[in-house]
């Protein structure tokens, strides 16, 4: 009996030491953890120590990351993190888009004022003209004539001039005469009323004769204006864009019929005075105004940005576009900004 008791007891598993060594073995696991986390947090906050700054106004325990748009930069010096301010960066806003083209404040197209034909052209389109200067010809012979005429007649009223002014001088003398032998009963009193009346009679053609000299004058003077409209002229300086007529043609002041009569010579523009017009919606007007501030890009140079200010707002709106026009004066001048070109504005927050 007690044989068997003993193989019984043989055959049972002892779990006293496993429960032993298992126990050893979550211990060390624990231990491994702490280890690791401890090490963790180090490692973190060496690496956070040269780019972090404690921000204790939120979270005093919680690091904050200085990032480059942050208003301060942080320096290591010796292991302390110091702030060091820096200029604060103007950032423009764009409130509003719009686009328009590039427009001419001062735009002629020249013409004359007498009908003409034309018999020189001296320019050609992309020529810059100063104000003054000859742009064309035209027959002038027919006003040559005329303006010389007007000067004979000048020369013919100074002529009458003189001999008026002889007898004048030849009455005068007479009628002293006549005073005198008057004086002693030597002539009669009709010798003297005649003498009187012819000195009165020099003085009155006299007058006449000035006043025609000055009527002559003024003929010949506009007999000249006559003449100088066959030559015309630059009202002010720019660039020629179009040529309208060529020598051999009829020019008039407006259209006399057909098509064979040119109403211009050219088309002068003016560089200096180019702007930007835009048509702007009615409903967003109210973001725009005087002296605003512009950036424009052209549909030629997308990538360059060319600064402008608003001048004006037209004080009408457009009832069939519901918009209001808006000028922008160009603040930097450029030879590539050039008359009807294409662009697009962006209006700046104040």
């Amino acid at each position: 009996m007690n044989d068997k008791s003993e193989l019984l007891n043989q055959l049972k598993i002892d779990r006293t030491e496993e429960t032993a060594s298992g126990g050893i073995s979550i211990i060390a696991v624990i231990i491994l953890m702490v280890l690791a986390a401890v090490g963790g947090g180090a490692g973190a906050w060496a690496v956070l120590g040269t780019n972090t700054v404690l921000d204790t106004s939120a979270h005093p325990t919680a690091p904050k990351t200085i990032s480059p748009q942050n208003a301060l930069q942080t320096t290591n010096t010796g292991g302390v993190a110091e702030a060091v301010p820096q200029a604060p960066v103007e950032v423009s806003e764009k409130i509003l888009n719009a686009s328009g083209y590039i427009t001419a404040r001062r735009m002629a197209t020249v013409s004359a004022e007498v009908m003409g034909l034309i018999t020189e052209v001296n320019v050609e389109e992309g020529m810059s003209v100063k104000e003054g200067q000859i742009l064309a010809h035209l027959d002038s012979a027919i006003a040559t004539v005329n303006f010389k005429y007007a000067q004979a007649q000048v020369d013919v009223a100074k002529a009458r001039l003189g001999r008026v002014m002889a007898s004048l001088t030849e009455a005068k003398r007479v009628l002293k005469r006549i005073k005198e032998l008057n004086a002693n009963n030597f002539s009669t009193e009709a010798d003297l009323t005649k003498a009187q009346a012819d000195v009165e009679k020099s003085e009155a053609d006299l007058s006449s004769a000035k006043a025609d000299i000055s009527v002559a004058e003024l003929e010949a003077k506009r007999q000249q204006e006559r003449l100088d409209d066959h030559t015309i002229k630059a009202p002010f300086g720019g660039v020629v864009t179009v040529k309208n007529a060529q020598p051999g043609e009829i020019v008039a002041p407006s259209s006399a019929g057909g098509g064979f009569t040119r109403t211009g010579i050219c088309t002068i523009v003016d560089m200096a005075s180019l702007e930007i017009e835009v048509d702007v919606n009615e409903a967003f007007i109210g973001r725009v105004f005087e002296g605003q501030r512009v950036e424009a890009n052209l549909d030629a140079y997308p990538s360059w940005t060319i600064p402008a200010s608003v001048v004006a707002v037209i004080p009408t709106a457009d009832r069939a576009k519901a918009t209001v026009r808006v000028r922008i004066q160009i603040n930097e001048k450029d030879a590539r900004i050039l008359p009807d070109m294409g662009v697009k504005v962006a209006f700046l927050r104040a």
